[in-house]
This record gives C-alpha cells, sequence and structure tokens, in this order.
C-alpha cells in the first residue's frame, strides 16, 4: 500500500476555525509508522509527498450546478465558507470561529479544499496503479450539488471518480464510507449515476439526520437521498456493526458488480473517544474499528478490486489512533504492493 500526505497545508485553525480537527492528527500517525521497528526504515519508500493532480474549475463542474461553481468563484465565497462550516448560529454570532486568530483570509480555505481534493484524485489514480493507496485527506463527503455543509465545501470524492472517468481511466466505482456521519452529499450527487454504487454505514440518528425533512414548501431535504445501501446503526448496536457492514457489502456487490476502484471514506469518528459532540450516537472501540477496517479490506481484497482510502472525519487527540492501528496491521500483514517488506514480518 502507498501512503499519500500532502505536507504544509494549513488546517482549520489557521482560518480562526475552533472545530476539533487537529492538524497533527495526520503527523502524529506517520511519525508513529516511522518510528516502527520494521515498518519506519521502509517510510522513504511507502510514503509520497510530492502532488502530482490538480482540480481546476471544470472538475468541480462536473459535479457541482453551474451556479454554485460561479458562486465559489466569486465574491460570495466567504458567506458559502461561512455556511458550510457552520460559522455564523442563528442570532448572528461567530460560531466556533474567531477571525482575530486567522493568520489567513477565510477565504483563502477554498484553494486548499481544491488541493485536498486533488489529493483525493491522486489517491485513486495510485491506487489503480499499485493496487491500494491511503491519502491523509479527502472525504468531504457532505457537500451538495449547490451548497456546501457538514464543514465541506466540495465533495471530492465524485469530483475525484468523475476526473478518472472523463480521462478514461476508470468507468465503474464503489464509494464505501465508514464515516460516523451518512454520507449524503455522496448519495444525492450519485443519485441518478449508474456507473458510481455507494455504502454508507452511519448513525441512525443525529446529524444530518436529525435535519427538518421537508421544507415550508414540502421540498425535501437532499441529505435524505438515499444512498444505493445504507446502513443505519442505532446506539447499543455496535456489536452487530462489523456483520451488517458486510451484508450491506454484498448486496452494494449485487447492485453493480465488479467495479474498477473502489473508494473508502475511512472516517476516525466512530470511535468511542472521538471529540466531536455529534459523533456521540456511534461508540465503536478500537477493536470494533479495526474489525470494520478488516471487513472492508478482506471483502475488496478477495475481488481484487483496487482501493483508495479517504482518511475522512475524526476530532480529537485520539483520532489517529483509528489511522495508526489500520495501517500497522495492513503494512505488515495484508500489503499487496511491491514493497521490500521482510516476509517473515507479513
Amino acid at each position: 500500500m502507498q501512503l499519500l500526505f500532502y505536507p504544509n497545508l494549513p488546517g482549520l485553525q489557521h482560518f480562526g476555525m475552533q472545530i476539533p480537527v487537529l492538524d497533527n492528527r495526520a503527523t502524529t500517525t506517520i511519525e508513529a509508522l516511522q518510528q516502527h521497528k520494521i515498518l519506519g526504515p521502509h517510510m522513504p519508500e511507502l510514503l509520497t509527498t510530492i502532488q502530482t493532480e490538480q482540480i481546476v474549475r471544470e472538475d468541480i463542474a462536473r459535479v457541482h450546478s453551474s451556479s454554485y461553481v460561479q458562486k465559489l468563484y466569486s465574491e460570495e465565497l466567504e458567506s458559502l465558507l461561512q455556511q458550510a462550516y457552520e460559522l455564523i448560529d442563528e442570532h448572528g454570532n461567530y460560531h466556533r470561529f474567531d477571525p482575530a486568530l486567522a493568520k489567513s483570509p477565510l477565504t483563502d480555505i477554498f484553494q486548499v479544499m481544491c488541493t485536498r481534493t486533488a489529493g483525493s484524485a491522486q489517491c485513486m489514480r495510485t491506487a489503480l496503479q499499485q493496487e491500494s493507496c491511503f491519502y491523509f485527506g479527502g472525504g468531504f463527503h457532505h457537500a451538495h450539488a449547490d451548497f456546501g455543509h457538514g464543514f465541506c465545501i466540495i465533495n471530492d470524492i465524485v469530483i475525484a471518480i468523475r476526473k478518472l472517468q472523463a480521462q478514461g481511466d476508470i468507468k465503474t466505482a464503489w464509494v464505501i464510507d465508514g464515516d460516523a456521519h451518512k454520507g449524503d452529499g455522496t448519495a444525492a450527487l450519485t443519485a441518478k449515476d449508474e456507473s458510481i454504487a455507494t455504502l454508507s454505514i452511519h448513525m441512525a440518528e443525529g446529524w444530518p439526520m436529525d435535519l427538518p425533512r421537508f421544507d415550508n414548501e414540502g421540498r425535501e431535504h437532499p441529505s435524505f437521498t438515499p444512498s444505493t445501501v445504507d446502513i443505519p446503526i442505532k446506539s447499543g448496536q455496535e456489536p452487530e456493526y462489523a456483520s451488517a457492514l458486510h451484508s450491506g457489502l454484498v448486496t452494494l456487490e449485487q447492485a453493480l458488480p465488479n467495479p474498477d476502484l473502489a473508494v473508502v471514506v475511512f472516517g476516525a469518528d466512530p470511535y468511542e473517544l472521538d471529540g466531536l459532540d455529534s459523533t456521540a450516537e456511534l461508540q465503536l472501540s478500537l477493536a470494533q474499528l479495526k474489525e470494520r477496517d478488516e471487513v472492508i479490506y478482506r471483502f475488496l481484497a478477495d475481488r481484487s478490486i483496487p482501493i483508495a482510502y479517504l482518511m475522512a472525519g475524526g476530532y480529537g487527540p485520539h483520532a489517529w489512533e483509528v489511522n495508526y492501528q489500520f495501517l500497522e496491521w495492513i503494512l505488515l500483514n495484508h500489503d499487496r504492493s511491491k514493497t521490500s517488506l521482510p516476509e517473515e514480518s507479513r
């Protein structure tokens, strides 16, 4: 498995946001792998930090509406960002946001997100070439056609998939979403696209499923658009998570057999030690998360489907533990890439 990381990209705190997405969850994982007795010496060949992809307006326009794209490239960008990152409360006051702490204008984050989306495309292309890749970024699965949502201004998952489709690299793809929150934007953006099948295993209650389902004119909120396979997990059903996931993967395969690529929206936020209040309805232990990741990996590896992992959600000081646990396991025991790891370590 190839690891991909774009260093030196500013995190949310750089822009004055106080959302508990810590900048060091990727670097802490990487540093722990570098200090690993067996994996450490191989990290220079396992880890790529060079950006080889670019995301431009045309790529975004394949996924998001023309009116929304026009706004993204206009003076309306700042208000779109405030909405997507929930920086203004219902009273018009700043929410988890202090402009006085910002080191750059809020609007600069849009180009950062485009660069992070380029990483998702690079991860997917690398997976096609080397069978699997884990990207320390991406997974902005809440962005919809016409608006940003849930800390996501654009949907990198669908943008990257459609870029690869437009360039003839793939025809079909699965999106397997293990984030605590439903992959609502991805589901809505691909609902009429028979070339992409989606699975989301998520909290049965809480955000975004606690949003008003219909507006005053009776229109349904797009967050309620079903995925190809939805697996809502109620609080207390954590012991049933892995078996429900496996059954869902079987159903996904029936809906769209033999995809060219599987994109796994990894998600550390189902972890019982996650630091975001809105993930409290799902409380998986590290052992249960390891079982989740083994179920997904083995299902895909048994079918020789290339796998692109996007890091996705994970909040607070413990999120890195989920990333590290998985990567140590897969690199030592089930890495299908042509690395020079000693056989006895596998």
